[in-house]
């Protein structure tokens, strides 16, 4: 069996399904706010190819009739809140709200606009399955403790009625935060900051009915009470699904195992704090090479290319 595209150089290797799979469309670029023809095209198709970012030549086949469900993570929910009753299978949709501006993440919408779109996806899918993610927290001179919480118990008020659920986490140590801290001074807060904060956010939480966790925090937040919590849980995959699914064991983390079908240093953005964007100086050429109607999110198959079909 020939790779679409491909020569006699490439290897489709296809095995019987055996196994059940999440998407996650994606952590490593915005697929919903840039891509999302694509995915829609690639669900029409069939299949999906996902290039591996450590070993280029190697190619994961995915077959959507080997999928069970997605997780949808955005920072702009419009396009996807005036297609979302097109998504073919469960999903869990998260949309990244912070208190931030213009000079750490340009060409945001108006949050207003992000709040009505997140409105709108809630009404198809439930407020159950609608996560806000609040994060990374980081400091400077303007985003302060203060800041933030006032920041955030508005965003709790304004979000309740559409998402169950709010996700925090902390500024972490990347290329691109490190490439961008001369200019913005932020950084991650101390450990009597993190309590503040922390304690502050689950009060807000409590106050206007949301469910508050950490994302990948556990050895801060566990002992300031947070529950060890995930981004997309097993029992939440068995409740859409009615499969049981392992965890995220690449992580270290508790969310379900997932595969992501994004490609890094492809969102063009440009937020500040960016661990997906690691190389900014690739991004202008991945997004040129973005084709709608091609298997993977950025280029075609190369003849050189090792395509593999993976099934969980």
């Amino acid at each position: 069996m020939q790779a679409e595209g491909g020569t006699d150089r490439q290897r489709l290797a296809v095995c019987a399904y055996n196994g059940t799979m999440i998407l996650n469309v994606s952590s490593r670029t915005d697929i919903p706010a840039y891509y999302l023809d694509w995915f829609f095209n690639r669900i029409k198709a069939g299949y999906v190819d996902v290039r591996n970012p450590f070993h280029e030549q190697s190619v994961s086949r995915i077959f959507f009739e080997n999928v069970d469900a997605y997780l949808l993570i955005t920072k702009d929910p419009r396009p996807l809140a005036r297609r979302i009753r097109e998504i073919d299978k469960p999903c869990v949709v998260h949309v990244t709200i912070t208190g931030y501006h213009g000079d750490l993440e340009p060409g945001l919408p108006d949050k207003r606009e992000v709040i009505e779109s997140l409105r709108e996806i809630s009404s198809v899918i439930g407020r159950e399955n609608v996560y806000v993610r609040y994060d990374p927290v980081l400091l400077n001179e303007r985003y302060t403790v203060e800041y933030h919480k006032a920041a955030f118990e508005r965003l709790a008020s304004q979000v309740s009625d559409y998402a169950a659920h709010m996700v925090i986490s902390f500024l972490d140590d990347c290329k691109n935060v490190r490439r961008h801290q001369a200019e913005t001074g932020f950084r991650r807060p101390e450990a009597d900051e993190v309590r503040g904060l922390a304690e502050s956010f689950a009060r807000s939480a409590e106050r206007h009915g949301v469910m508050l966790y950490g994302c990948n925090e556990r050895e801060i937040l566990a002992p300031l009470g947070f529950r060890d919590s995930a981004c997309f849980s097993q029992k939440k995959a068995f409740e859409l699904t009615g499969r049981a699914f392992g965890s995220w064991k690449a992580r270290n983390c508790v969310c379900v195992e997932m595969v992501d079908i994004g490609y890094y240093n492809s969102c063009p953005r440009f937020c500040k704090y960016c661990y997906a964007n690691y190389d900014e100086s690739r991004i202008a050429a991945h997004v040129k090479d973005h084709d709608p109607d091609s298997s993977l999110l950025s280029g075609h198959l190369r003849p050189e290319d090792v395509v593999k079909r993976r099934v969980k």
